[in-house]
């Protein structure tokens, strides 16, 4: 689908392209390709990297286009209700008055940017201070999903400290999966803005528009290694006390059994069809008996002293 934005106290759509508007591309379809290389001559080879959601974020500057590919943040919720987050490519395309993002997901992101431009009533945003903007918004759209990861990381630390389920386990394992998606992520929008820099130089932009990017992309990008930590940290506290209370089960699994040993060494000692002289003892059953609940009983106090039982 293709949408034409023009920023006139805020995104308005527009019914055809206009000089400086905003071309919008969400999950565009053949047709839509078509249009873009038709009407735009947009660089179609670049177009059709977006669609490889493992697409690495990266900056070109070619026969006049300005072509930057970044990662942004995604959720998703699946059929049992919970949070699947990811990152998808967003491609931003400059050429002379004419600029362009695809993105073969819908996102969140620009549609909150949408809004948000419109409740601020955001005057003639440039070309360049757009792309800025788009990018400033991934990062503040990565903060507020890490917030919800760690909702979901406490939610989960608290129901283990209640019963070490396998369901809570995995749910740390697959909030440590989101967490590599977003700092592998953050970590070439990084370099991407780097890059960018240097095609910029020249250009005329909103100098402090780029110094929140730069502030907001660090500040998500520590965040998110910060989490990292702190999960790994946890998954491998909770693998010990795991480990600890295994070896605590088996240590008195393993006194029980040496405990129920002591009547059946007994018991086939006396047992044995050979002469013992207490055949004909009356007493000797209960002897025997009497001998092995104190043999059982002086165990068991060895065991319980040396904290084995």
């Amino acid at each position: 689908m293709i949408e034409y934005l023009e920023c006139k106290g805020g995104f308005k759509k527009i019914a055809k392209w206009q000089p400086n508007c905003w071309i919008q591309v969400t999950k565009p379809t053949q047709k839509d390709l078509t249009e873009l290389e038709n009407s735009f001559n947009a660089p179609m080879d670049f177009i059709k990297d977006v669609e490889d959601t493992e697409e690495r974020p990266r900056t070109e500057n070619e026969d006049g286009w300005l072509m930057t590919l970044i990662r942004i943040p995604n959720k998703e919720i699946d059929e049992d209700g919970d949070s699947l987050f990811s990152t998808v490519p967003l491609a931003v395309l400059i050429s002379g008055d004419i600029l362009i993002t695809i993105c073969h997901y819908k996102s969140e992101m620009i549609e909150d940017f949408i809004r948000w431009s419109n409740r601020k009533r955001i005057q003639g945003r440039q070309r360049l201070d757009l792309m800025l903007s788009l990018f400033l918004s991934s990062s503040v759209w990565y903060l507020k999903y890490l917030k919800q990861m760690n909702i979901m990381m406490k939610n989960a630390e608290e129901a283990l400290e209640e019963s070490m389920e396998n369901e809570q386990l995995q749910q740390m394992m697959r909030i440590e999966k989101f967490l590599v998606y977003f700092i592998t992520s953050l970590r070439g929008n990084e370099v991407v803005l780097v890059r960018l820099k240097k095609h910029l130089r020249n250009l005329q932009f909103d100098d402090d528009l780029l110094d929140d990017v730069e502030v907001e992309l660090q500040q998500a990008y520590t965040t998110a290694n910060i989490y990292s930590d702190i999960l790994e940290r946890q998954r491998s506290g909770y693998a010990s006390i795991i480990s600890n209370n295994l070896n605590g089960t088996m240590k008195k699994l393993t006194t029980i059994t040496i405990i129920l040993m002591i009547p059946a060494a007994i018991s086939g000692f006396f047992g044995m069809n050979v002469p013992n002289g207490m055949e004909n003892w009356w007493f000797a059953f209960p002897l025997i008996l009497l001998i092995t609940v104190l043999v059982i009983a002086i165990s068991y106090y060895s065991f319980k002293k040396r904290n084995l039982f």
